[in-house]
């Protein structure tokens, strides 16, 4: 039994390698996705100006042929255009045909990204048979599964709304924690230390690492409306587009609004990994809260989405202090999940190494 586990790990460990290399095929599908489109839609742009231009000139000649030689004022004076709907429209007509039938390499990208999510559920699951249990007992397990989680929600999120602007930020954070896993964590099949031996293990690391997968989306929302926001800006002051690639993206406003529900949800998930935790604490060491660094960082990230909601919807806290604060409560889930286990000591010190 013992030799069967051991070879079930090392296909897991094969799997976890070949998802890694699926992975970053997808990743590059997405960049060049964003790299191609940014230089089609300028080149559209740049089209619908000349047309615009061209059009414009002859309507100008033949006004002031019409209204002779001894007619007041500039020539092109009336000729300005009243609205920029004509280059605007074309730019719009454009933009909606590219993203519906032209952008292959996005498509290609979510292909392999459905691949890859196959293979790395294929080394999740020969980890847990191998090591006969669910397979999220240290930090190597938390890292692999927490990654295919994040991407398996993000596919999933895919079929209702178009998000593929952020396959390269979603699929770059699972390559990293795939690498990290490998290199940094990596620990063989064992048995789980006694306190762990539970059912509470599933239900409250599931739920934990279900909301993690959220709020990594909306971190990358969030992240993506900082930049969104500064472009927006400069737009607006007259100073070049040099993220062309943004346009891929909805506006500030939309992601701020997608990224504040897809919080919402994740915080109700926290909230049960919070109360669960208490109750598991509670029937392993006798008391629901002892002021553990893990049951302190749980906590600190309740507070912060907490206040993350609180403040946008009833104190106006909205725009780039809504991004900052989404950000900052992510960056605690980052510093649980990694110091927390790893350097400071507590009972929740599970990280295998």
């Amino acid at each position: 039994m013992p030799v069967i586990n051991e070879t079930l790990g090392q296909y897991s460990e094969l799997f976890m390698l070949l998802a890694a290399g699926t992975y970053t095929v997808a990743f590059i599908a997405f960049a060049w996705d964003l790299a191609k489109s940014s230089k089609a839609l300028r080149a559209i742009d740049l089209k619908a100006a000349a047309t615009a231009e061209a059009e414009r000139v002859p309507v100008a000649a033949g006004r002031a042929a019409l209204a002779g030689p001894d007619a007041g004022g500039p020539a092109g004076r009336a000729e300005r255009p009243t609205s920029g709907v004509t280059v605007e429209g074309g730019t719009a007509a454009g933009d909606m045909r590219y993203t519906a039938a032209r952008r292959v390499p996005a498509r290609v990208a979510v292909a392999l990204t459905v691949l890859g999510a196959l293979i790395h559920a294929a080394g999740v699951l020969t980890r847990a048979f191998g090591a006969g249990r669910v397979p999220w007992g240290n930090m190597y397990e938390f890292l692999t599964t927490g990654a295919f989680v994040a991407i398996a929600v993000f596919l999933v999120v895919l079929i209702r709304r178009d998000l593929r602007f952020l396959g390269t930020f979603v699929v770059g954070l699972a390559i990293i924690m795939l690498v990290a896993a490998s290199i940094a964590f990596w620990t063989p099949v064992g048995h789980l230390v006694p306190a762990l031996q539970s059912y509470w293990l599933i239900i409250h690391v599931s739920i934990a690492v279900l909301s993690s997968a959220l709020f990594t989306l909306t971190f990358a929302m969030s992240a993506l409306q900082l930049v969104q926001s500064h472009r927006q800006k400069s737009l607006a002051a007259g100073r070049p587009d040099k993220l062309g690639f943004m346009r891929l993206v909805p506006n500030a406003l939309s992601l701020e609004n997608l990224s504040y529900r897809i919080n919402a949800v994740a915080f109700v998930g926290w909230t049960f990994t919070l109360m669960f935790g208490a109750i598991w604490a509670e029937k392993a060491w006798g008391r629901f809260w002892g002021w553990d660094p893990k049951e302190v960082w749980t906590f600190v990230i309740w507070v912060v989405y907490a206040g993350y909601l609180h403040a946008r919807a009833t104190r106006g806290w909205t725009g780039t202090r809504a991004a900052w604060l989404s950000i900052i409560g992510y960056a605690c889930v980052i510093v649980n999940f990694t110091l927390v286990n790893t350097v400071l000591n507590g009972l929740h010190s599970y990280s295998g190494l």
